[in-house]
C-alpha cells in the first residue's frame, strides 16, 4: 500500500466520521427525514450533472441497476435515515461507534450464514469489536442515552450490512458518478414519502445549520463516496475496508471538538477495543 493510498484512506475515514457530528447540528434545526431527503436530492442532482458532462450514460449494467435500488434504499434511506432520526436523541459519538460496527456485522453474518472463512484472528476481532460496542452502549444507556435512538442506530447498521452482503460493488463497471447520483435520488424519494407521513416541516436557517448542510452535501455526500470508490479501485475492497478501524476514533474526537460531547474513560477503552476488533477482522480477511 503506497503513501497516496494511505493518505486517501485517512482522508476518507475522517470525512465519513465527520458526518455524524454535522448531522446532529442539522437535526437541531430541521426534521431529519426532510433534511436528509433534500441533501440527497441536491447531491444526486450534482453527481448526475457532472456525470453527464463527463460523458457517462444512463444505460447501466444489470448489477449497477440493482446497486442503485438496493443501496439507494438500504444505505441512503434506511442506514442514514435511521441514524439521522437517532441523532435527535443520542450523541454523535455514540452513533458513530454503533455505525462503525458495520464491518463487524458484515463479517459475522458472512461467517454464520455463508460460511466465510475469517480465521482465529478474525473471530477474536469479532468478539473484541462487539464487546467494545457493548461496553460503550452500556455505559451510555446507564448514563441516560435514549433507548430508541440506540435501536435506530443498530437497525441502520444492520440494513447496510445486509445490503453489502447481498450485492457486490458495481464500481468496476463504469458510470460510477451516475450510479452514485441515482442511488442518492432513490434514497431521497423514499425519505420524502416517509417524511410526508411522519414529520411536520420546520426550518431554522441558522448559520450552523447552513454550514453543516452544505458540508454534508459536498464532503460526506459526494467527496467521501467518490474517494472510497477510487480507494477500492486502487488497493481493493478488503484492504480499503481496513481504514474503517479509524472511524470510531475520528468520530469520537470530532464530536468532542465540534459539539463539546464528553468522552469518559470507558468510551476511550471501548473505542480502542472496537478499532482493534475491526482491524483484526479486516486483516484476517486479506488474501494470502
Amino acid at each position: 500500500m503506497d503513501f497516496r493510498a494511505v493518505l486517501m484512506g485517512l482522508t476518507f475515514s475522517l470525512m465519513w466520521s465527520s458526518a455524524f457530528a454535522t448531522a446532529r447540528i442539522i437535526v437541531a434545526d430541521a426534521p431529519p427525514l426532510y433534511a436528509l431527503a433534500c441533501r440527497f436530492a441536491i447531491s444526486g442532482a450534482l453527481a448526475i450533472g457532472v456525470a453527464l458532462l463527463l460523458g457517462q450514460t444512463w444505460r447501466l449494467q444489470p448489477l449497477q441497476r440493482r446497486s442503485v435500488i438496493v443501496f439507494g434504499l438500504c444505505q441512503n434511506a434506511a442506514y442514514l435515515g435511521l441514524n439521522f432520526l437517532a441523532l435527535q436523541w443520542i450523541e454523535a459519538s455514540l452513533a458513530v461507534i454503533i455505525a462503525a460496527s458495520m464491518p463487524l456485522i458484515v463479517a459475522a453474518l458472512g461467517w454464520i450464514i455463508r460460511g466465510d472463512k475469517i480465521g482465529r484472528l478474525g473471530v477474536a476481532g469479532l468478539v473484541a469489536g462487539f464487546a467494545g460496542v457493548a461496553l460503550i452502549m452500556g455505559t451510555r444507556v446507564e448514563g441516560g442515552a435514549d433507548h430508541l435512538g440506540v435501536v435506530f442506530c443498530i437497525g441502520g447498521a444492520l440494513a447496510l450490512a445486509v445490503a453489502t452482503l447481498t450485492l457486490r460493488s458495481a464500481s468496476g463497471q463504469g458510470n460510477l458518478l451516475m450510479v452514485v447520483g441515482l442511488q442518492m435520488l432513490v434514497g431521497s424519494a423514499a425519505l420524502v414519502v416517509l417524511a410526508l407521513v411522519f414529520e411536520e416541516p420546520r426550518l431554522n436557517l441558522t448559520p450552523a445549520f447552513l454550514a453543516a448542510f452544505v458540508y454534508q452535501i459536498l464532503v460526506p455526500g459526494l467527496a467521501a463516496t467518490l474517494l472510497w470508490f477510487e480507494l477500492v479501485r486502487r488497493i481493493g475492497a478488503v484492504r480499503a475496508a481496513t481504514f474503517h478501524f479509524l472511524n470510531p476514533f475520528f468520530g469520537v474526537v470530532i464530536a468532542a471538538l465540534l459539539l463539546g460531547e464528553e468522552v469518559g474513560p470507558f468510551d476511550l477503552l471501548g473505542v480502542a477495543v472496537v478499532a482493534g476488533g475491526i482491524l483484526a477482522v479486516q486483516i484476517s480477511r486479506r488474501p494470502v
